[in-house]
């Protein structure tokens, strides 16, 4: 029964007819590189790399040449898994492309929808595998504009969701973004899902009359298809600080929107705003130590009472001759949070070898 209720919690993600969500497709809400993890996701200003394809797409102008990115991280006690591969390449000295894909999913899932056979005997060997995954294809320009230090990015993703057998989805959505740099001072502003992106949903209805009686009065009518995700924003600030000739600093504070009351620390009916600092100490550019705080959060406990909780993170790197590799700790503290994971990443720059 247990994984029959697994299953049918999966199914509910698909819900209601065209309508706006809070929360959907969050799996791309996670982020990717190591780095930025460290940094407490607040990177949206200073970010200049292949990752930049994610976090800001304006960035990937200021890549020299071909570059590629990995990461790995697993939650939920490794029951899930997050994966990601980019690659980014200057078109001129004006203009770069990038592209990825992400993949967030849970891996062999116990189907028992047909434990028990038609004489109602139980029968081990009928049960299956199937995993749930979200995938996300991602597609990336960016262009210097006239205006010097002034850089426009575009994103086109392409999202698809499956649930074994069961159910898959296909979406569209993009991205723009901009970022702004002047005497060391960075800015950027990256708009997430502009187009309200979209998942447009297809059920395998002899999949789902095995399981929509399992829980008696529920989920007796096929959920609608189509949901749509609003778009959200980040803003950030960073600076860059000459400690010594060997040492530098680099500071940024963001501001994470969604147009919707959440828990955010600060929630209005109009938006909600999650604020994140990070901050990325290295020497002479090839040793990093970052550390970073985030997902501010109003709770509710059970009896009744309110807290605030928040992310912290902490970070290392290590970049030499065009290999940089980083590691991060993130929500450190968090006893049995499931969000405590360690992230592993590692980006090849091939400027170096030219």
């Amino acid at each position: 029964m247990k994984k029959i209720f697994l299953l049918l919690l999966f199914i509910s993600q698909i819900t209601y007819s065209q309508t706006l969500r809070k929360y959907s497709n969050e799996f791309l809400s996670i982020g990717v590189d190591a780095a930025a993890f460290g940094m407490g996701k607040a990177v949206v200003a200073s970010s200049k790399d292949v990752n930049s394809g994610y976090w800001n797409p304006s960035g990937l102008v200021n890549i020299k040449d071909y570059q590629g990115s990995l990461m790995h991280t697993e939650y939920f006690a490794g029951i899930s898994k997050l994966d990601y591969i980019g690659f980014a390449m200057p078109i001129n000295s004006e203009s770069a492309l990038g592209f990825s894909l992400i993949r967030f999913g849970v891996d062999d899932i116990l189907d028992t929808t047909e434990l028990i056979d038609s004489q109602g005997n139980i029968d081990y060997n009928r049960i299956n595998l199937f995993s749930a995954a979200d995938y996300a294809m991602n597609m990336a320009y960016a262009k210097r504009l006239p205006v010097q230090g002034l850089n426009l990015g575009v994103n086109a993703k392409v999202v698809h969701r499956r649930i074994g057998d069961f159910a898959s989805s296909w979406g569209f959505g993009l991205d723009a973004s901009l970022q702004f740099e002047r005497n060391d001072w960075m800015f950027g502003l990256m708009l997430r899902d502009i187009t309200t992106t979209f998942n447009a949903w297809s059920i395998d209805e002899d999949k789902f009359n095995l399981i929509k009686d399992a829980i008696p009065g529920q989920n007796q009518e096929l959920p609608e298809t189509i949901e749509l995700t609003l778009p959200k924003a980040q803003l950030g600030i960073a600076k860059k600080f000459e400690i010594t000739r060997d040492y530098g600093l680099l500071a940024e504070f963001d501001l994470n929107m969604r147009f919707t009351k959440t828990n955010d620390i600060i929630s209005t009916d109009i938006v909600s705003i999650d604020p994140a600092f990070g901050f990325q100490f290295d020497y002479i550019e090839m040793v990093y130590l970052r550390g970073g705080i985030g997902n501010i959060q109003n709770e509710l406990e059970f009896d009744g009472s309110k807290s605030v909780s928040f992310q912290p993170s902490l970070g290392v790197g290590f970049r030499y001759q065009g290999i940089q590799i980083d590691y991060a700790l993130t929500n450190i503290g968090s006893v049995g949070n499931a969000l405590y994971s360690n992230v592993f990443s590692l980006k090849v720059d091939f400027d170096y070898y030219r």
